[in-house]
């Protein structure tokens, strides 16, 4: 498998956002390391257009960030009355009328959302700070394998905010209620041996490993047949709201697809 760097010309490069793709391998580059990949509603726009992009051929996505940091989280320019060049302030924002702001605010989730798309694996790759925002770009993610240094925190609630950007799911899902809740709460650290103890990180490794590792999960992904792989990811995704016995149910349905197409009998 090709270098997790740029090998190729990118299918997008702007707003601090870079797309290349290596057949089945996509790679989304956070490229700002000088504002430690602070976050901004160009950089949702950029990431959402980086989704929509994607080849068909693509059967994982490796989320990256250049620098030490994976990402700050927001940008605190977002808070200053003149805001973004270009962009609505957060307080024009707050003036505005409660539909416009619900629109706004579901406008930038799309740029976290399509990461768990049924017919790909993402993998946030994440060294550093993931503060807020980046917190729930990494937990957007189906896996993350973290550096040795890595420190997630969810500030929002400190600033007297909540997390809006899709990351409350993931997390609770993940490390349960009380957990979730101590951390959004105190908007503490939570460094790489808690992360990969708690679930948050499938793997934890030394920095200079980070890469090596996210190429060698990605190649046993790429491992199995796609079909399975995208079954087995509905599977597991819609346990959370079936019952013991509707799994069963769904497990057959399934199995019997999966069957059918080695057959040669699809549909």
């Amino acid at each position: 498998m090709a270098s997790l760097d740029s090998v190729t010309e990118p299918v997008l490069d702007k707003d601090g956002v870079r797309l290349t793709v290596d057949d089945a391998v996509a790679t989304v580059t956070l490229t700002n390391p000088a504002k430690r990949n602070a976050q901004s509603p160009a950089l949702w726009r950029a990431l959402a257009e980086a989704g929509r992009l994607l080849p068909g051929t693509v059967r994982v996505v490796v989320l990256r960030a250049e620098g030490k940091s994976f990402s700050a989280g927001l940008d605190r320019q977002a808070f200053t009355p003149e805001g973004f060049d270009g962009e609505p302030s957060f307080i024009d924002l707050a003036r505005g009328g409660d539909a416009e702001l619900d629109a706004t605010i579901a406008e930038y989730q799309e740029a976290f959302t399509w990461w768990r798309r049924s017919d790909i694996v993402s993998i946030a790759a994440v060294q550093g700070h993931a503060i807020g925002a980046g917190f729930q770009l990494a937990l957007a993610c189906d896996l993350r394998v973290v550096a040795d240094d890595v420190q997630f925190a969810m500030r929002e609630t400190s600033l007297g905010l909540v997390p809006d950007l899709t990351g409350t799911h993931p997390l609770l899902s993940l490390v349960g209620y009380a957990r979730a809740l101590e951390i959004c709460a105190t908007g503490r650290f939570v460094q790489a041996e808690e992360a990969e103890r708690t679930g948050l990180a499938n793997l934890a490794v030394p920095a200079d490993q980070l890469d090596d590792a996210v190429r060698d999960l990605a190649a046993a992904l790429l491992a199995a047949p796609r079909d399975a792989v995208i079954e087995t990811k509905a599977l597991l995704r819609g346990a959370r709201e079936r019952s013991y016995d509707e799994q069963r149910v769904a497990e057959r349905a399934a199995q019997a697809r999966r069957l059918r197409d080695l057959a040669g009998m699809g549909e």
